[in-house]
């Protein structure tokens, strides 16, 4: 059964809409991937068609089991996970996983993943049938949750434009926008992020979790089954609005989805005055499934008490 569409979240007087490079949505929240599930498992709870979009768990051209329990642990401020990108497949998530999110009346930013360019090609080849119903395409190159830590790719500007480039060689031209997501594990975030655009990205998301371990002292063992994880939470919020604010300098123009540590409306202001164009929600959604709804509400209510007409006038809006 197909969910009626809710009104995005507004106030009198405030204008939501967010232009996310050639795609417009109705607001500037999105969820952040593998945090709101593969389809509506999330979704459900809540109402995500007054969200801007919903960003799936990212997705490789073969179905992957993950790593080995145990995968999270909660850190202070935050959590610490090791999934390892556990998904179906890209035609498993097609046949059963995209339609109920759809009926709901998600906007989806479908994302992919792969061990080599090679993958990263099948799995975009893969997602033709779907092209049309989907809002975007983000390519990660960033999860460190895996046994070489992504680092083909995260670390190095010519593996991550090769990556995007192999992406973009796979679908009709203007099908959808590309966007890049990166790692902030790196030496030179704005040097991967440049050549990401360079070789086509329409965009970028910004950040992945930061390099963490926890340790069990009475075993002397780390917490999780695969050794360390990444660090996700409000405590790394501080690291994600410095990246969105680098590379918002150093490539002006270019749209971001500004992800890291995004718990509440303010947070999301923060994140567009550094210079994202869209704020992304992940770890707030683990304590509330409609926290990225609540964040939406809020930002308009920001909006509403600041006299801010239009929150896409807040872009950039950091004084230096």
């Amino acid at each position: 059964m197909t969910r009626p569409h809710r009104t995005p979240p507004d106030q009198p007087g405030v204008d939501l809409t967010c232009r996310l490079g050639p795609v417009t949505l109705p607001n500037p929240i999105v969820t952040a991937s593998g945090t709101y599930g593969h389809g509506d498992e999330v979704a459900r709870l809540g109402d995500p068609a007054r969200l801007g979009a919903v960003t799936a768990k990212s997705l490789s051209p073969y179905p992957w089991d993950g790593n080995p329990p145990p995968r999270v642990w909660e850190a202070t401020a935050g959590m610490l996970n090791s999934v390892g990108l556990q998904n179906p497949g890209v035609e498993a998530w097609l046949e059963h996983d995209l339609p109920p999110l759809l009926a709901r009346g998600a906007r989806v930013i479908v994302s992919i993943w792969g061990r080599s360019v090679d993958d990263y090609a099948k799995a975009a080849a893969a997602l033709a049938p779907a092209l049309p119903r989907l809002t975007a395409l983000e390519v990660n190159v960033s999860c460190p949750n895996l046994e070489d830590r992504g680092h083909m790719f995260a670390a190095h500007p010519d593996a991550t434009a090769a990556a995007v480039g192999a992406v973009l060689d796979q679908l009709p031209a203007d099908a959808l926008p590309v966007f890049a997501k990166l790692s902030p594990n790196v030496a030179d975030l704005v040097a991967v992020a440049a050549a990401a655009v360079g070789a086509g990205a329409a965009g970028l998301t910004l950040i992945n979790t930061v390099l963490g371990l926890a340790i069990d002292a009475e075993t002397r063992r780390p917490r999780l089954g695969a050794g360390g994880g990444g660090l996700s939470g409000p405590a790394i919020k501080p690291v994600a609005l410095r990246a969105v604010a680098d590379v918002a300098r150093a490539l002006p123009g270019t749209p971001i989805i500004g992800t890291g540590g995004v718990r509440t409306g303010l947070d999301a202001v923060e994140m567009l005055l550094a210079g994202a164009s869209a704020v992304g929600v992940g770890t707030a959604t683990f304590f509330d499934p409609r926290a990225a709804e609540h964040i939406a509400d809020e930002l308009a209510r920001w909006c509403q008490r600041h006299g801010v007409a239009r929150s896409a006038d807040l872009v950039g809006g950091l004084q230096w």
